[in-house]
């Protein structure tokens, strides 16, 4: 017997948190789950970058853009890269951008929504600290 995300609500209402319904998916797998890492940085993803590259272990990385609209914290080489590593998607409070290719890569993504422009890269942000976004707080690993 399968249980469906309602039937898990229901029966564990206590012990789950679940999101706010803000999320678009815009990657090439509408499902995933992992092992969390938490990156905070506002328009900048240059962390984003960072972490794609290094090995993924089959983990999601939860990306605190501050709900910034202007910018897109990943395109489409980005994802290209965390697939090639072995991550299994990325949750945004950001944009996305490259909407047309990240459907074509098999990683998950979930973003606020998509604009065409890119990021500064500055350097900034914080790698694995809780971060709060949607209604969910989120622990590192």
């Amino acid at each position: 017997m399968t249980l469906s995300v309602p039937d898990i609500c229901d029966d564990f209402f206590d012990e789950i948190q679940v999101l706010e319904p803000l999320f678009s998916d815009y990657g090439g797998a509408r499902k995933f789950c992992g092992e969390i890492v938490t990156l905070k940085c506002f328009e900048d993803n240059s962390l984003v970058r960072d972490l794609v590259r290094s090995e993924g272990k089959r983990r999601v990385i939860v990306v605190d853009g501050g709900g910034s609209l202007r910018r897109a914290m990943l395109g489409d080489l980005l994802a290209a890269k965390a697939a090639e590593n072995g991550w299994q998607g990325l949750l945004i409070n950001g944009c996305v951008r490259d909407v047309e290719i990240l459907e074509t890569i098999d990683l998950g993504v979930k973003a606020l929504n998509c604009i065409p422009v890119k990021t500064d890269k500055r350097g900034e942000g914080q790698l694995d600290i809780p971060v709060s976004f949607a209604g969910v707080h989120f622990e590192p690993g």
